[in-house]
């Protein structure tokens, strides 16, 4: 039945019922009959007008269940009044939630207000929408109760601004939960990333630095041992910074830049640094160390090895790396970076022998555990 088969048939009668009607449930189920037509049928002008004007009466009702009805019917669709939408806004948490979740008729001027003048459960609400822009984010982060901040942290589809994340922490610097939905995030600032550092412990902190780009010298620091709870792998951290050169360059002013790690990033397949390396140790620019290294010919590698200063009996496991990377390709699926790392490793160890036992360790380590994020993620996909 359609709406225009639907209004001749709303007589005065069927109007009162739904103001009237004997029990709650029974305008609830009118309610949610009627609501069901307006969300999905198509609506001439005229017909838009007359489904307003039931969604007022039921907007109305003394029932918490006929409101609540409305408001869950109607919680995805454009076609609910915007003055409606903020008179349910300030209902009833049990009224208002499914709309300050889901409606797309607030604005984001709407949502701010709100935000500012409702209970920390409707704030929370509004805090795990699908979309959040980044002037929302902040004044949820600066002005929202702790529950609000803390699923606007956890909340992938929130627009986190610098500011935002700068005022959740700040504000709650012992809150562990919304620590971790920080540190889960694809993205954290550098800047914020060093804060969180001296306020996350056990596996948040773990995953914070094995997420997450810190600034070079820190990440240095933590794998130097300065923090006793920590150690961090360089390898990762390279592949999470901005500017890999500097990266590069401030691992050598440390003495960091050692053969052993970027034999290790090699056989990863981390190729960027491997070649920003070699350029810090031979003194040569980027981009004539890449043309060296992936020289088709022997010569080429032979050369930007031995002036970056490396051993020569690093050399045939190198060249035997750089030859495993050049035939390995990703393969364009889901979790292709972890797949390629776990063969590039399978064949370096297949290929070369003769590896120091601690990057032995540490390879079949990463194999296990490249292994393991590849099932996770296939999990999670499936």
């Amino acid at each position: 039945m359609t709406v225009q088969s639907m209004r001749p048939e709303l007589s005065e009668n069927d109007i009162i019922r739904l103001m009237k009607g004997e029990t709650s449930e029974e305008r609830a189920t009118v309610a949610h009959r009627l609501c069901r037509r307006i969300a999905t049928d198509v609506l001439s002008d005229g017909e838009r007008q007359y489904a307003d004007e039931i969604i007022q009466i039921l907007a109305k009702d003394t029932a918490e269940l006929v409101r609540r009805t409305l408001s869950v019917t109607l919680r995805n669709s454009p076609r609910l009044p915007h003055s409606v939408a903020v008179q349910l806004a300030q209902d009833v948490e049990s009224v208002a939630i499914p709309l300050l979740e889901n409606s797309p008729v607030f604005s984001d001027e709407d949502l701010i207000e709100l935000v500012l003048s409702v209970t920390a459960a409707k704030q929370a609400a509004i805090a795990g929408r699908a979309s959040i822009s980044g002037p929302l984010s902040e004044v949820i982060c600066e002005h929202a109760a702790e529950i609000a901040v803390e699923t606007i942290a956890s909340n992938p589809g929130a627009d986190l601004t610098d500011r935002a994340f700068e005022h959740s922490i700040e504000r709650f610097p012992a809150n562990q939960s919304m620590h971790e939905g920080l540190v889960l995030r694809d993205h954290i600032p550098v800047h914020i990333a060093e804060k969180m550092v001296s306020l996350v412990s056990g596996q948040v902190f773990d995953l914070l630095i094995n997420r997450h780009e810190l600034p070079a010298q820190m990440a240095i620091d933590l794998a130097a041992g300065a923090r006793e709870r920590a150690t961090i792998d360089l390898v990762e951290q390279a592949g999470r910074t901005n500017d890999l050169s500097r990266f590069v360059s401030q691992l050598n002013l440390n003495g960091r830049l050692t053969h052993s790690l970027i034999m290790r990033a090699l056989c990863v397949g981390h190729m960027p640094f491997v070649e920003h390396a070699l350029a810090e140790l031979s003194g040569v620019p980027h981009s004539r160390a890449w043309l060296m290294i992936h020289d088709a010919g022997p010569l080429g590698l032979q050369a930007i090895f031995d002036r970056a200063g490396l051993h020569r009996k690093l050399l045939p496991a190198f060249r035997a790396a750089v030859k495993v990377f050049h035939e390995l390709e990703l393969d364009g699926e889901a979790n292709d970076k972890a797949r390629f790392r776990m063969r590039m490793i399978e064949r370096v160890l297949t290929q070369f022998q003769a590896i120091p036992k601690d990057d032995l360790d540490y390879l079949l380590e990463k194999l296990d555990a490249y292994a393991e994020q590849a099932k996770l993620r296939e999990e999670s996909a499936a």
